[in-house]
């Protein structure tokens, strides 16, 4: 198994999504836009925009290259070397309310040396917290974990936890999921071939979780105080993507496509000075359900 191997099947893996979630929302297309890096590799943007459900997404691959700049070195701490770095990445932001958001990358990374690791994570974000989609879109990660180890799902969902949380706000960016990077022969009892088999079923797990959600909720009414605390939740994914999330910041400071490194920002958000939900509203529900921690799969 090479990288040319697995950036060919990260390419796949985007085909493959972007027909499946057409199906799905029954109306968008994806929209293509090739791009290049000048030092080295390049990519392909998927869009998709005004479905019947998803109002606004993205499905990128890339496959970059050449000299690793020193901000990555320094955040990474590795030699200075070319490196390789391939993978998908994907958000998703509904119309409806009642329809969660969705995040997912998986990646590979690679240095001249020959030094590698595997990463990736996929988690929810709902704008009203449901306990069963929660149990459901966990239940289902676990399921992939434990084909690799038992201790996997525990592990990767309290990195993702700690990962996918807004410290400035002391609050979650939703329900969660898992989160993993770095992984190689060295740190798990994998080998990378079956390294890329777990990152490749958590791939494929995508659509399998997310498309019963858009047919469960698409079609699930809504008003103007609904579109109102979407617009506020969607404000604080705004807010993670561009203070903690080292997947933005990765693709910036190594000269990636912007367009395509904020596509997973939503097409509108509101920011109210210190909003706070109703007592006993579903909006004041979910906020609370808003930390680290919960077994959601036993709640």
């Amino acid at each position: 198994m090479n990288k040319e191997e697995i950036a060919n099947w990260f390419s796949g893996l985007q085909s493959t999504i972007c027909n499946q979630l057409e199906i799905a929302d029954g109306n968008g297309k994806f929209q293509k836009d090739a791009w290049t890096r000048p030092e080295g590799g390049g990519g392909l943007s998927r869009v998709i925009i005004n479905g019947n459900i998803i109002e606004k997404g993205g499905v990128n691959f890339s496959a970059v290259s050449g000299p690793t700049p020193k901000k990555i070195i320094q955040a990474l701490q590795i030699p200075q070397e070319d490196f390789f770095a391939t993978g998908v990445s994907i958000v998703l932001h509904p119309k409806n309310p009642f329809v969660p958001i969705i995040h997912m990358n998986v990646r590979y990374f690679e240095m001249e040396s020959g030094n590698y690791w595997f990463g990736g994570g996929i988690d929810l974000t709902p704008h009203y917290i449901n306990t069963e989609d929660a149990r459901n879109f966990h239940s289902g990660l676990k399921s992939v974990c434990d084909q690799f180890d038992e201790n996997w799902y525990k592990k990767y969902k309290q990195w993702a936890d700690d990962y996918f949380f807004l410290s400035h706000r002391n609050e979650t960016r939703g329900v969660g999921g898992i989160f993993f990077d770095r992984l190689n022969e060295s740190n798990t009892k994998l080998s990378k071939p079956e390294l890329f088999h777990f990152v490749q079923q958590v791939g494929l797990q995508f659509t399998q979780l997310y498309s019963p959600l858009m047919s469960t909720h698409g079609d699930t009414p809504y008003g103007d105080a609904e579109t109102h605390w979407q617009s506020l939740r969607r404000s604080r994914y705004v807010e993670f993507n561009l203070l903690h999330d080292k997947g933005t910041k990765f693709g910036i400071d190594t000269n990636g496509r912007t367009e395509s490194i904020l596509m997973s920002m939503p097409p509108s958000a509101s920011w109210e000075y210190d909003y706070t939900p109703s007592k006993n509203s579903e909006e004041e529900k979910t906020q609370i359900l808003l930390r680290k921690g919960i077994d959601w799969i036993n709640a």
